[in-house]
């Protein structure tokens, strides 16, 4: 029996050994799986945050040019051929984030509203011993920013009859009124963020 018993023991240790072998795999596997997963989202989030960065400057950068359009009449023109400027700070917010953009931001026009898409790559690779490949593996994520003019059109007055206009009236639905003498505009600043709204959207 003592034989027998030895025996049994000796063809049952390379199955253990295999078992063990095969859940120390399955372990780095799951955890080889959690680490990219964890480096997609932080890649989704400075997607995200750099796609906000880029339209939120452009919304800033909009002042003198919308400013300057109005005495002279041309705020239609202004509101269907303004420049999206705002890409270089996606890079600024994508590096905060540990991820660096990885296309030139693509920006597209449909009225009154800007898209702008961001593509960013993380810096740390997923690099997984059991995962053949990974140390040159990048996680990447995309995000899609709106700026948008939110008003619902807009009244001119003017006072002296001389063909210039002396103030606009932009109502802007729940975001309030905003009064623009082009004379002496209120700061950008104090305005911006009512005559635009600026918001992700899912691409």
């Amino acid at each position: 029996m003592t034989g027998r018993s030895r025996n049994d023991a000796g063809q049952a240790f390379p199955i253990y050994v295999v078992m063990v072998a095969g859940l120390l795999f399955l372990v780095f596997a799951f955890f080889a799986v959690g680490k990219a997963s964890a480096l997609r989202n932080g890649a989704q989030g400075a997607a995200d945050a750099a796609a906000l960065a880029a339209a939120q400057q452009t919304r800033e950068d909009f002042g003198d040019p919308f400013l300057a359009s109005l005495p002279g009449n041309m705020l239609e023109q202004f509101l269907q051929t303004r420049l999206v400027t705002g890409c270089p700070a996606a890079q600024g917010l994508a590096a905060a984030n540990q991820a660096d953009v990885v296309s030139p931001c693509q920006t597209t026009r449909a009225g009154y509203r800007d898209r702008i898409e961001v593509e960013v790559e993380g810096r740390k690779p997923v690099d997984s011993s059991v995962i053949p490949g990974t140390e040159n593996k990048f996680a990447k994520a995309t995000a899609t920013a709106i700026v948008e003019f939110r008003c619902l059109g807009w009244k001119a007055l003017d006072f002296n009859d001389d063909g210039v206009q002396d103030l606009y009236i932009f109502p802007c639905g729940e975001a309030g009124v905003v009064e623009i003498a082009p004379g002496s505009p209120p700061p950008w600043s104090q305005v911006s963020k009512i005559l635009y709204d600026v918001h992700l959207v899912d691409n």
